[in-house]
């Protein structure tokens, strides 16, 4: 193997400093949930813990593994059948700020969509602090491209010396039309760029989202819904590329299901959870075409380590 690039600067595993409580509703349960962030051991992750059921089977790993359905929000569940919702937008923060691991409590089956973005998150850990726990960070470096596709959509990870996040979107309504986006992952990065980017949907689709039992907490108070050609949120964008902005939110939180880190570049053109989780899936059933490594060490980890 020729040698690697440098090593990434973080190379230290990071947990909270100290628990912190939030409250809200879920976006497609509608339900009020409490959720609290609280600091996790070294080695362990981000871990969902469900306290309205039984405590055996409330336990959720944040692993690709356990991903369960990926309509409009990545769900994560047990062989129990429990699951959490919406987790993408926490994730995101958390990977930002490189939080290894954390538990995170929930008295509902979805994660409070706050205002539709990652910025409440961002906040939530900023209030909680951080800390080094003195064990090194495993990354997961990129070897070889590795790609999926379905139709005109796609998502890829290329090698790369860094965390780079590009995004493509285009839909017919001329309030979004062609978008793109690009950027270096960097926590200074995230909280300017991305954070504050929120949920997007569409008019036409609520009626028919709410009978399938989705979008039943959206409103305009957490997400930007589209009509025809024009934005309906009285206040309108946050970026004039917000809709873009968002998806590589998306896609940070659910490529952070990969259980580090990952050093190389995203590329996703129309890319949604569902291409997101295929592409881990398939990035796992490629050993080749990835490494886990620290500060000091690159070594292939064998798939059990991934469970």
């Amino acid at each position: 193997m020729s040698a690697l690039p440098p090593f990434p600067q973080s190379v230290g595993q990071r947990t909270l400093k100290s628990a912190i409580h939030c409250a809200g509703i879920g976006l497609h349960t509608g339900r009020a949930v409490r959720m609290t962030l609280r600091p996790g051991d070294t080695d362990t992750g981000i871990v969902f813990m469900r306290t309205d059921v039984p405590e055996a089977s409330g336990l959720v790993r944040a692993r690709h593994s356990a991903v369960v359905d990926t309509r409009l929000c990545t769900v994560i569940g047990n062989e129990a059948g429990t699951t959490i919702g919406t987790i993408e937008h926490l994730m995101a923060a958390f990977r930002a700020a490189d939080v290894d691991n954390a538990i995170v409590e929930l008295d509902g089956p979805e994660v409070p969509i706050m205002d539709g973005s990652s910025a409440p998150f961002v906040f939530l850990v900023d209030c909680a602090g951080t800390a080094d726990q003195g064990v090194p960070r495993r990354h997961l470096r990129i070897l070889h491209p590795v790609q999926v596709d379905d139709g005109d959509k796609s998502a890829r990870l290329i090698p790369a010396d860094g965390a780079y996040f590009g995004f493509e979107i285009d839909f017919p309504s001329r309030a979004i039309g062609r978008q793109t986006f690009a950027c270096t992952l960097t926590a200074g990065t995230f909280k300017q760029s991305i954070a504050r980017a929120r949920t997007f949907g569409f008019l036409n689709e609520v009626e028919t989202l709410r009978k399938h039992g989705l979008a039943l907490g959206g409103s305009l108070d957490n997400a930007i819904v589209v009509d025809g050609n024009r934005v309906v949120n009285p206040d309108g964008l946050r970026f004039a590329d917000e809709f873009v902005r968002h998806k590589t939110l998306d896609a940070i939180g659910d490529l952070y299901l990969s259980g580090a880190p990952i050093v190389g570049r995203y590329v996703g053109v129309k890319a949604g959870h569902d291409l997101n989780s295929r592409l881990l899936a398939a990035l796992f059933s490629t050993p080749s075409a990835w490494t886990w490594e620290t500060a000091d060490t690159a070594v292939t980890a064998p798939l059990a380590m991934l469970a």
